[in-house]
This record gives C-alpha cells, sequence and structure tokens, in this order.
C-alpha cells in the first residue's frame, strides 16, 4: 500500500470522529502519516486545548483509527 492510499485511508476514518467532536464545537485535522503507521493530528475548535483533549485523542481518535486503519501504530496530538 502506497503512504497516499495509506492518508486516504486515514483521512476517512477521520470523517467517522468529526461528527462528535463537532458536537462540541470542535474538529480534528490530518497533519501528517508517516509509512511507520504514525498519524499525526491536530484538535481544533473547542478541543483545542481542552484539558480532556489528550483522552479524546486516545479513546476516540486513536481507537477509531486503529479500527479502520490496521496500519496505524499510533496516534499523536499536536498542540
Amino acid at each position: 500500500m502506497s503512504l497516499e492510499d495509506l492518508k486516504t485511508r486515514v483521512q476517512t476514518a477521520l470523517d467517522k470522529v468529526r461528527p462528535a467532536l463537532q458536537q462540541d464545537g470542535g474538529d480534528v485535522q490530518l497533519v501528517n502519516v508517516t509509512e511507520e503507521g504514525a498519524v499525526s493530528v491536530k484538535l481544533q475548535g473547542h478541543c483545542y486545548g481542552c484539558p480532556f483533549s489528550q483522552m479524546t485523542v486516545k479513546n476516540l481518535v486513536e481507537r477509531v483509527l486503529r479500527q479502520e486503519v490496521p496500519e496505524v501504530t499510533q496516534v499523536i496530538n499536536l498542540q
């Protein structure tokens, strides 16, 4: 699988997470995907800087990404 295919699959998975974040006035932006499966994201809106942002990334974003795209090895929250 090419890196572009991986990025496309990650973006599609993030689209499934967006509605939950948007309900709270936030969003998520894909920053980078490496060939090793590390995904960097940045929370936006009300989610950016929220005390629970790290939990949101681990418990929601990372869980969904790993379910949808098994090649994902880690999700990094850039702040």
